[in-house]
């Protein structure tokens, strides 16, 4: 069990962590959550020890390997599996000694040890997380250095997933992830063997792998069991109580300062006086929530324009005379709400730059309404803003004409106090430079937003606000983003880039889901082989009911057996909750001092909880299976 006990931490002066307290059982997934600066990224480096608490101490058991998310990216020579093999030194050291020891007996040891180390199927194992974090097999043989900073970073969370700590520490593990990437490591978490602390803001993330949340605010740290919608509610809830109990406080404080008041100076009221300052000096006052600071988005309504906002007809876009894309013929209307699945690299971005006309088709035709304006927002244009100068400077820029108060009053709509509109851009925050980019793009009003990794820099409330703003606005939408639960929220239609085409994907996200972890597991070699891509043209003339039709008879097809999947995913959570309860119990020093057959009790609940919950994760295993088998037997 990982213990932190009275823990203080300072930075310049402020508290970041503040005599708190928590407790994590053995085997947890737990995910770590607080507003921005709170200091969750300081908790993980002090519990891997890379940082000395000013007070207190957190209790990792001895035994226990610590791994922790790197901020440095591997490069040099080696290719990627070498690179994730050399993550567990003691595996590199055997296969070495293997080599050159003479010693019968020592040779029998590093033959012993490899084995429990299972060092026949590392190299398997490392190119099956390679090859789920979006690695194809040609590139796992090439050097690091040949990557991106974004996909050697890739490379280092391969290298700490193979490596098994028993306490595995990540920070925003999603980061430098897509799509496919995310639903994969969501997956891998769901079976990790060891203890898991996870700092995300994705809140699909949380839900999925989360069995618990540690919410870090005013330096204190509260566990709540469930995952993260249970948190929210919970915490909801006690805000609420508390709220209650502070209205409650001031009232009796009112009264008691109004006795003081009235009878200080009576000769005959003085002690009483008295003992009722005593009194409200004892009492600890209730903090009042503040809230958050409410971040808020609101794209303003476009003026509306007919059907279709733009058509294309076997277009084909591209870099140097190279398509990327092509036989492209599909069109957007007024209210479409598109996102675009699809690896890294299959050209979402590219065909993104085409809608927003920042390339040109190679083939084909283009066709847009002429009064048609687009909002195009692109995580790298953050790169492009003026430091030195402020957010109302910047959007002056772009609207010479608008008067002071129109500026303000735009950037008023993301969020920006006057305080902040006048701050320089280099002191910005990551989100709230993303929110700049959102004022500054939807200044002039747009008919259809073109989001690119909208959420990047964003934590969950920000998310949340920009699942509003986009769902309350008339316009279309078409959305690229590795939070599958944001993408699940805004999108009907879903569009899928693969294999150089851009494809009707019959389906929702869990369909998607579906789709890939069976591909991950064996069950297909890519999109080209499944049933659920219709043609480029099916979109033209957009029979889009009969498509919807179709994918609702496939759910409810389906729904029987997705019930029994969660009844058994939920039997899976009660017996593991349970086992924490139990382990929990244990764990207590009082217990061994005491009636030993309690001890025993507890050991025998115990034992039968084990039980239980292997029969319970076989039965989920098997209808995970039968699901996924009959999902793409009805597409």
């Amino acid at each position: 069990m990982l213990r932190i006990s009275d823990l203080t931490y300072r930075i310049g002066g402020r508290r970041l962590l503040d005599a708190a307290d928590a407790s994590l059982a053995a085997g947890r997934r737990v995910g770590l959550v607080g507003r921005n600066g709170t200091g969750k990224t300081t908790l993980l480096r002090l519990i891997a020890g890379a940082l000395d608490p000013d007070g207190g101490g957190i209790d990792v058991p001895s035994l226990w390997r610590v791994g922790m998310t790197s901020q440095e990216a591997p490069g040099g020579a080696d290719n990627l599996i070498d690179t994730v093999l050399a993550a567990d030194p003691e595996l590199v050291r055997l296969n070495a000694e293997a080599e050159t020891a003479t010693d019968p007996h020592r040779i029998a040891e590093i033959h012993i040890r490899l084995g429990d180390k299972d060092a026949h199927t590392a190299e398997a194992r490392a190119a099956r997380i390679l090859a789920g974090l979006g690695f194809s097999e040609d590139r796992q043989q090439r050097p690091c250095a040949e990557l991106s900073g974004g996909l050697r970073m890739r490379v280092a969370l391969a290298a700490l997933l193979f490596s098994e700590p028993d306490l595995l520490l990540l920070d925003e593990p999603t980061n430098h992830l897509d799509l496919e990437a995310t639903l994969w490591l969501e997956d891998y978490l769901r079976r990790y063997p060891g203890t898991v602390l996870l700092v995300s803001h994705d809140r699909g993330l949380l839900n999925r792998v989360a069995e618990a949340i540690l919410h870090l605010e005013n330096g204190k740290l509260t566990l709540y069991g469930g995952d993260y919608d249970s948190f929210e509610r919970t915490r909801a809830m006690r805000l609420q109580l508390n709220e209650k109990l502070r209205e409650r406080q001031e009232a009796q404080r009112a009264h008691i300062q109004a006795f003081v008041t009235r009878f200080r100076y009576k000769a005959s009221k003085a002690r009483q006086a008295q003992s009722r300052l005593k009194m409200l000096a004892r009492m600890e006052p209730i903090p009042e929530d503040r809230g958050d600071d409410g971040i808020t988005f609101d794209f303003p309504e476009p003026d509306p324009l007919p059907p279709p906002l733009y058509s294309l007809e076997g277009a084909a876009a591209g870099y140097n005379g190279k398509a990327v894309l092509q036989g492209l013929s599909l069109r957007l209307d007024p209210d479409d709400r598109i996102a675009l699945l699809g690896a890294n690299g299959n050209g979402k971005s590219t065909f993104i730059k085409l809608l927003a006309g920042r390339l040109t088709q190679m083939a084909g035709q283009v066709t847009k309404s002429r009064k048609l304006r687009i909002g195009y927002f692109a995580q790298h244009q953050a790169e492009e803003l003026d430091l030195d100068a402020t957010p109302v400077i910047e959007l002056g820029r772009r609207r010479p004409r608008d008067l002071d108060v129109q500026l303000r009053s735009q950037l008023g709509r993301f969020g920006f106090s006057q305080q902040r509109a006048d701050t320089k851009i280099a002191n910005l925050s990551g989100g709230e430079k993303a929110r700049l980019l959102f004022a500054l793009m939807s200044s002039d009003r747009p008919h259809i937003l073109l989001l690119d990794e909208p959420t990047n820099h964003l934590d969950v409330d920000s998310r949340q606000a920009l699942v509003q703003a986009i769902n309350s606005f008339p316009g279309a939408v078409v959305i690229v983003s590795h939070d599958p639960h944001v993408l699940s929220l805004i999108a009907d239609r879903f569009w899928l880039v693969d294999g150089g085409r851009v494809r009707v994907f019959d389906g929702d996200m869990e369909d998607y889901r579906a789709l890939l972890l069976a591909r991950t597991r064996g069950g297909g070699n890519g999109a080209n082989d499944t049933k659920n891509k219709r043609s480029p043209d099916a979109d033209k003339g957009g029979d889009r009911k009969e498509q919807r039709r179709q994918a609702a008879e496939r759910r409810q097809a389906l729904a029987p057996l997705q019930k029994q999947l969660k009844e058994a995913e939920s039997a899976v959570h009660r017996f593991e909750r349970e086992k924490s309860k139990l382990t929990e119990a244990m764990a207590d020093p009082a217990l061994y001092q005491g009636d030993s057959d309690r001890l025993v009790e507890l050991k025998k609940r115990l034992g039968q909880t084990e039980k239980h919950l292997q029969q319970a994760e076989d039965t989920w295993i098997n209808l995970q299976e039968a699901w996924e088998e009959a999902s793409a037997e009805t597409q």
